[in-house]
């Protein structure tokens, strides 16, 4: 059958949807996107200065040989690097993990860590499954390093308690513990720096993260391709899609990647109360986003660093990017100029600032990023609604029960915000998802992705590989 597949937004979700239906010789589809461009929350904007900055800390790290080969088609030159994240705390700097490098904390702090740490092994014989994100955290790392590091800087990034979150989401997002490791750093004054996922990554050589859906997007046919095109109703039982300009287009299925709640508000039809009404109960915080453009070089306290976290109240932001040291094109005038990256939560339960800009600068001073403000040649701010999907408690109940409602209705909703699952919200998840969900489509294939983010998180699958014949 030649099923009419509407794509709904362009970001990586909707490309790799797109992608893979024009790699398999699939010519019934079209892709709306609301805005000018795509890339979605993985776009890049040029300041008025001539600095760019991503929508938050993007790193490139991939799980998929199909990923691979779409950077590779898409992006021709690229920097690479080793990762340097550090936590910024007592005033100083510590490698991250956290918990690897607590030597560095002055002595009454390593040993309330380590008593913790002590305590929370033998508490894992009991063997008790931790019912929420904060048990989580105090089954592994102990009451030391909960207070310390991780409730606060939970609660700046989230923007909600630990206490109201699931522990469903944690796979790989948090390393754990290796006691011994951390004793012989203790006894070594040994530093740990490198760790995770993505200690090694790629980045753009120009046009930033969003050079790269850009690009990916060109690789498809253009006249399916429609941007500045919002879809505001979907009317599942004549299967019609309308646009804000008052467009009707019909479809067999749908790949959606707007908000799961936005699309709940937006549907229509039969027998809808069930679904609609989940709308209110999922959860997100909302990021701002600020960028500082300097004049000069980097800071030598800061050469080679990534990004840091900041779980103390003497900044507003919980993560900063040295975003110049990912490519020098980052800056207007490269060799001359250098940057920072900043974000912000807000939330129901972490109101928005005044003056994020300002707040920004005056954190960027108390933790010695930056020595002075008259260095400062660009400032950027922008507020971005759905930043973090919130992995509640009872998330994975609503997601169960929503998800085969839409199915029955041929709507496949994915993606970072589509899917609100942050486990596997990364870039590469992301695009997956929207492969696997056409795989579903047109052949039955069942998707990995979406439904078993513990499978897809501890491997390479190298099985899917993308290319594009001379007569796609």
């Amino acid at each position: 059958m030649d099923k009419n597949i509407v794509i709904i937004g362009a970001g990586p979700t909707g490309i790799g949807a797109a992608l893979r239906l024009h790699q398999l010789g699939h010519r019934n589809w079209t892709l709306l996107e609301a805005g000018p461009e795509a890339g979605g929350l993985a776009s890049t904007v040029t300041d008025s200065k001539g600095f760019l900055w991503d929508m938050g800390g993007h790193v490139i790290f991939s799980h998929y040989k199909y990923f691979d080969d779409v950077l590779d088609a898409s992006v021709p030159s690229w920097r690479y690097h080793q990762r340097e994240s550090w936590v910024w705390i007592k005033e100083r700097f510590l490698p991250y993990p956290f918990q690897n490098n607590i030597h560095r904390l002055p002595p009454a702090d390593t040993l309330r860590c380590i008593r913790g740490l002590l305590s929370a092994e033998k508490g894992k014989l009991l063997g008790t499954r931790p019912r929420s994100f904060q048990d989580w955290i105090d089954a592994n790392f102990g009451v030391g390093i909960a207070e310390l590091f991780l409730n606060p800087y939970n609660m700046k990034v989230w923007g909600f308690s630990p206490n109201s979150m699931t522990a469903d989401w944690m796979g790989e997002r948090v390393p754990t513990i290796d006691l011994s490791r951390i004793v012989e750093n203790i006894l070594l004054d040994r530093d740990d720096v490198s760790w995770g996922p993505n200690a090694q990554f790629r980045f753009p050589e120009h046009g930033g993260t969003g050079a790269i859906w850009r690009s990916a997007c060109s690789l498809l046919p253009q006249e399916r391709v429609h941007c500045n095109t919002e879809v505001v109703e979907i009317d599942c039982d004549r299967r019609d899609v309308t646009t804000k300009s008052s467009e009707h287009l019909s479809y067999d299925c749908i790949l959606n990647t707007m908000p799961l709640d936005v699309l709940l508000r937006r549907l229509r039809g039969s027998q809808l109360d069930g679904v609609m009404s989940a709308a209110d109960k999922l959860v997100h915080s909302s990021t701002h986003i600020v960028g500082l453009g300097m004049d000069g070089q980097v800071p030598q306290h800061l050469e080679g660093k990534c990004w840091m976290y900041f779980p103390e109240d003497d900044c507003p932001f919980y993560r900063a990017t040295v975003f110049s040291h990912y490519s020098s094109a980052n800056v207007a005038k490269p060799g001359q100029q250098w940057s920072l990256m900043f974000e912000i939560c807000e939330s129901s339960q972490q109101p928005a600032l005044a003056d994020p800009v300002q707040a920004t600068i005056e954190g960027a001073l108390n933790t010695g990023l930056i020595s002075g403000r008259d260095s400062i040649v660009s400032q950027f701010h922008i507020r971005l609604e759905y930043g973090y999907p919130t992995p509640f408690l009872g998330r994975n109940e609503l997601l169960d029960s929503v998800q085969p409602q839409l199915r029955e209705r041929a709507i496949y909703s994915r993606g970072r915000f589509g899917g609100w699952k942050y486990e596997v919200g990364n870039q590469d998840h992301s695009l997956m998802q929207g492969v696997e969900a056409v795989d579903s489509m047109l052949f039955g294939v069942e998707e990995q992705t979406y439904f078993y983010p513990d499978h897809v998180n501890t491997r390479k699958e190298t099985t899917r590989r993308f290319t594009l014949s001379r007569d796609a």
